[in-house]
């Protein structure tokens, strides 16, 4: 039987001040002055019509997403934040999380988003290389990525992340390294450092740029590891790496098929609903036009079918390091643990996963081969 995961909400601001070409997410550069007023407006109603997926549950996480969200100023961002928790109950220590670019942040900025109830962030860097800064069409530079990070930490956010990519157009070796001991060296106490890939609908798809080839990748992601190791970053997640107690709360629940609401243009949602035994995923509206003109801001809605459960929690579960209780396989897709046993004991024969009885453990194998670990069970 299904039972209720933590619940985690998720508001996306659309707004950047210019499209990178890598980009596919739902964002969409500035032109002229934000509707800042009337899209938190707008998030405040679409988050009322949500109110029955919480459940009676209080607010576990808060993840703001975008675009760029810290082109809205700090005034506006205390009026949502104050707004959600009138709405509903926040946990004590809740993680409240802010995307932010380096070329949008200001000191004065960073003590008022604190002051606002922000208390995590995640600040896009990316690389520290200039030539590699333009090729992404990043609007900040190596030395305003440097001062966002110290910035941050005098502003008192104990807690936040730097984003690196790696395999970047023409990337050596030596230079995906040099960018991990940069971001160390600022201390952050959570870095997620993934690869470049190619996405449809983005410049790059269109215009694609040199990229390293398969053993370069190899070679950087390897070696990328062991120094994220022995400079004390633990991996909990296929891109993300943190000092002990410093994980991020809302991507973990992500991944342990958690639900979470989702608010904003183009925000997705996953929710469990108790007393119909069902779990559904929601979409809002993507253009910011349509959001704000709209009094249903719900686009499309979709229930996850029983025998879909199995492979929708798996396809997150198998993104964390840790351990799957089969208990928690149970209670996110109210499915016995006996409906993969099969599979999962296929696995083991492959070397992906271990079985002890109460749960099931990714190897280091099977955490390089995901997909075809997933595709045991997509029959």
């Amino acid at each position: 039987m299904l039972q209720l995961p933590p619940l985690s909400l998720y508001i996306h601001i659309p707004w950047c001040v210019q499209k990178c070409p890598y980009c596919d997410f739902n964002s969409h550069g500035q032109h002229g002055e934000l509707p800042q007023q009337a899209y938190v407006d707008a998030l405040l109603a679409d988050l009322a019509i949500d109110l029955p997926y919480v459940q009676g549950r209080k607010l576990h996480s808060i993840f703001i997403g975008g675009g760029t969200p810290s082109l809205f100023d700090a005034a506006q961002i205390k009026r949502l934040l104050n707004g959600v928790q009138n709405a509903i109950a926040f946990k004590d220590g809740i993680e409240i999380t802010m995307e932010a670019n380096p070329g949008t942040l200001e000191h004065d900025a960073l003590h008022a988003y604190r002051e606002a109830g922000i208390n995590r962030l995640s600040i896009g860097v990316q690389s520290f290389a200039s030539d590699k800064l333009n090729l992404l069409g990043r609007i900040h530079d190596k030395n305003e990525a440097q001062a966002a990070a110290k910035e941050a930490q005098k502003a008192g956010f104990n807690s936040f992340n730097l984003d690196l990519m790696h395999g970047l157009p023409n990337q050596s070796f030596d230079q995906a390294m040099a960018d991990i001991e940069q971001a160390a060296k600022l201390q952050p106490p959570h870095l997620s450092w993934y690869q470049l890939t190619i996405e449809p609908n983005t410049l790059f798809h269109s215009k694609p740029p040199t990229l390293p080839d398969d053993e370069a990748l190899w070679h950087i992601y390897e070696q990328g590891q062991k120094k994220l190791a022995q400079l004390g970053y633990q991996q909990y997640e296929i891109s993300a790496y943190a000092k002990p107690g410093f994980q991020c709360q809302h991507n973990i629940n992500y991944w342990q098929f958690g639900d979470y609401i989702g608010i904003g243009c183009g925000a997705h949602g996953k929710i469990t609903d108790i007393g119909h035994q069902q779990i559904f995923r929601t979409v809002k509206i993507k253009h910011p036009k349509g959001y704000l003109s709209g009094k249903d801001y719900l686009f499309d809605k979709n229930t996850i079918e029983p025998d879909e459960r199995a492979l929708e929690y798996l396809m997150n579960r198998f993104r964390l390091m840790a351990a799957i209780p089969k208990d928690e396989f149970e209670q996110r897709t109210g499915l016995p643990a006996s409906t993969i046993e099969t599979q999962m004991q296929h696995a083991a024969t492959k070397g992906l996963v271990e079985i002890s009885p109460n749960h099931w453990q990714l190897t280091a194998k099977g955490s390089m081969f995901v997909n075809e670990l997933l595709s045991l069970f997509c029959d």
